[in-house]
């Protein structure tokens, strides 16, 4: 072996290692992951530049991705007609690169190996469980084994010391519990496809118990799709819905504020959205998006803009007046960090051409990974495509897009998708040459 061949295996190796030991700090030390992802792209780039390999920068999806990067950074500017929000918000929305170069990467080199795979499984599957025993340890117990308690609104943290157990925990669910699962009802013995109806519901359950609105309303549509796209399982996913309903019924007995969180006040909020937190968000966004259509505000302009008297008022082409009883009418209720929604904040980072463009980008990661499932389509396939539909769907509460530790599950999961889907592609078009092959000899 040579010096060059010696290099690009340990170039690889420090990736695929920087991948695999990702989700340990994903739970603890967001800052040690932001300095694993850096190093997946800086050894993919040296691959890259090292055997001139540069065919990947014409994946339909990462053109689209992009263009997306390039509006924002054209948004982010810091001069006037631009953002003029600082160098440091510059070099921010020059960074959001780093994300799409993390993905491209897993796609195409450090995931290619099935074996790399396989051990991205299995660590994956070993954080969901850590997530779901310490949830269980802190149902039981009162207290998780760090000693921290039961969040004050009823939610479980796991094995975090804030409720943060609800999105990682409904993110991995699909991608680690179907392939089991399906696994396990396709054997002959009853011991085996029991247990695969256990581990279905038990992880349903889990989800249920933390507590958490929207995770638990996402794993919903998660079940939908999966209804629609594992026929064998659909019989499952009917139980594990029904169980679901069921232990949330429940709730208002064995855990009265699981209930009350779960039900009666997202109840409230729904039916008085607009003076819900939540929607206060949502309408500043919109009045910031409105009066900013092109350019928008620039990297977390809805932080930076937010509190300025010119955004605080109502849409005029909404109703006006709403109902705000039971909350109190304060300007700043209106504004954080962030909006809460992908959407919102695309929007208000880089005006209409920005939303376009992310929406864009997120229905061809859709596309690329549904294509080709279709009924009874490879488990791990289908769970990596719900998890990505999760993290994209529309109509949702999230974090910031680029929110660190959210967005590194959400892209680590992508990225293993699109390299799961890239791997059928070649396997296909190899099946195809094959017959091709077979034929010809035949003539």
């Amino acid at each position: 072996m040579n010096r060059g061949d010696l290099a690009d295996r340990v170039v690889q190796g420090t990736a695929i290692g920087a991948t695999l030991i990702l989700p340990l700090f994903l739970l603890y030390g967001r800052a040690v992951a932001e300095g694993m992802i850096a190093l997946v792209d800086l050894c993919f780039l040296i691959r890259c530049a090292r055997q001139k390999e540069w065919a990947w920068l014409k994946s339909p999806w990462l053109r689209v991705g992009l263009a997306w990067w390039g509006w924002l950074v054209i948004c982010s500017l810091p001069f006037p007609p631009f953002a003029d929000n600082g160098l440091h918000i510059f070099g921010e929305a020059l960074a959001v690169l780093r994300f799409l170069v993390f993905i491209a990467a897993l796609e195409h080199v450090v995931l290619a190996d099935p074996a790399a795979r396989r051990w991205l499984s299995r660590v994956l599957a070993a954080a969901f469980l850590w997530i779901g025993i310490e949830s269980l340890q802190q149902y039981i117990t009162g207290h998780n084994i760090f000693g921290h308690p039961i969040n004050g609104d009823g939610e479980l943290t796991g094995p975090f010391d804030k409720p943060r157990a609800g999105p990682p925990f409904s993110r991995l669910l699909f991608p680690v519990v179907l392939p089991p699962v399906a696994r396990l009802l396709a054997r002959p013995s009853f011991g085996g496809r029991a247990l695969g109806v256990v581990l279905m519901l038990a992880a349903v359950a889990v989800q249920v118990l933390i507590g958490q609105r929207m995770p638990l309303l996402l794993v919903g549509l998660g079940l939908l799709v999966t209804f629609l796209l594992m026929r064998r399982l659909r019989v499952l996913v009917v139980v594990a819905v029904v169980a679901a309903l069921a232990l949330v019924g429940a709730a208002a007995v064995v855990r009265p504020d699981a209930y009350y969180r779960l039900v009666e006040k997202f109840s409230r909020q729904m039916d008085h959205f607009r003076a819900s937190p939540y929607g206060e968000l949502y309408e500043r966004a919109t009045v910031m998006a409105v009066e900013n259509p092109l350019l928008g505000l620039g990297f977390d302009g809805f932080r930076d803009h937010c509190l300025q008297p010119r955004y605080a008022h109502d849409i005029t082409f909404l109703l006006t007046g709403h109902n705000r009883q039971g909350y109190v009418l304060d300007n700043r209720n209106a504004c954080n960090e962030h909006p809460h929604n992908f959407y919102f904040q695309a929007v208000t980072d880089a005006g209409v051409p920005g939303l376009f463009l992310y929406a864009a980008l997120a229905l061809s990661w859709l596309v690329t990974l549904g294509r080709g499932l279709g009924q009874d389509a490879d488990p791990t396939r289908v769970g990596l495509f719900v998890a990505a539909i999760i993290f994209l769907w529309p109509i949702a509460s999230t974090s910031s897009y680029l929110d660190m530790p959210m967005s590194g599950w959400s892209f680590l999961l992508i990225g293993w998708g699109l390299a799961e889907a890239r791997a059928a592609r070649q396997s296909a078009r190899r099946n195809n040459a094959g017959a091709c092959s077979v034929s010809l000899n035949t003539l």
